[in-house]
C-alpha cells in the first residue's frame, strides 16, 4: 500500500498528472494552510482568500494532465496564488471605479424618468439572472429574498439542512453577481 504522505512533491505531481485523486488530496492538504495564510495576508478577506485557494486547486485538478512545473511545486503554487491575488485586486479596482462612476452619475441628478427606466432594466436583468439559476437553488433563493423567509424556515419547508440553505443562497448570490456584472457590462 502506497503511503502518499511520504512521497516527494515531484512524485505527487507525477501521480497527479495521471489523475490520482489521493495524490491531489495530499498536495491540497500539504499546501492549503500556508497558501491560505499567504493569500489572506495580501487580501485581508477570509472568504476571498479561501476562494482564491479553492479556485487554484480546482484549476490544478481540471488541468492536471497539462501541469508543467518549471521549478518546485511550492514555487508553482505561490506564483499561481500571487497571480490570482493580482487578478482579484485588479477586479476590485475596476469595481471601485464603476461604483465611483455610478455615484457621480447619481450625484449629478439625472432626470427621474431615466432613473426609473434604468431601475426597470436592472430589475429585469436581476429577474433574468434568477430565472437562470438551477431549479433548487432558485427556489431556495426566492424563498429567502422574495418571501423573506429565514434559512431555518426554508430548511424546514424544503426538508434541507440550514447549512445547505445557507450554501445555496451564498452560491446564488455569487452566480448572480457574476452574471449581473457581465449583463450590466454588455447592456451599457
Amino acid at each position: 500500500m502506497l503511503n502518499y504522505s511520504l512521497l516527494s512533491d515531484l512524485e505527487l505531481t507525477a501521480l497527479l498528472k495521471e489523475g490520482d485523486a489521493a495524490a491531489y488530496t495530499v498536495v491540497y492538504n500539504r499546501y492549503f494552510n500556508e497558501l491560505y495564510i499567504h493569500a489572506y495576508s495580501r487580501l485581508r478577506d477570509k472568504e476571498e482568500a479561501q476562494d482564491v485557494i479553492h479556485e487554484l486547486f480546482a484549476s490544478i485538478w481540471n488541468k492536471r494532465a497539462d501541469l508543467v512545473l518549471k521549478s518546485s511545486l511550492p514555487a508553482y503554487l505561490y506564483t499561481a496564488v500571487r497571480n490570482r491575488i493580482l487578478d482579484v485586486i485588479a477586479h476590485q479596482q475596476v469595481e471601485s471605479r464603476y461604483v465611483s462612476s455610478l455615484q457621480r452619475f447619481l450625484d449629478e441628478g439625472y432626470c427621474v424618468t431615466d432613473h426609473q427606466v434604468r431601475e426597470r432594466q436592472l430589475a429585469a436583468l436581476i429577474e433574468k439572472g434568477i430565472s437562470e439559476l438551477p431549479p433548487k437553488m432558485r427556489e431556495v433563493f426566492e424563498l429567502s429574498r422574495k418571501q423573506a423567509m429565514s434559512h431555518k424556515e426554508i430548511a424546514e419547508q424544503l426538508n434541507l439542512s440550514e447549512q445547505t440553505v445557507r450554501t445555496q443562497v451564498k452560491n446564488a448570490l455569487r452566480i448572480l453577481r457574476l452574471k449581473l456584472g457581465l449583463m450590466l457590462f454588455v447592456s451599457m
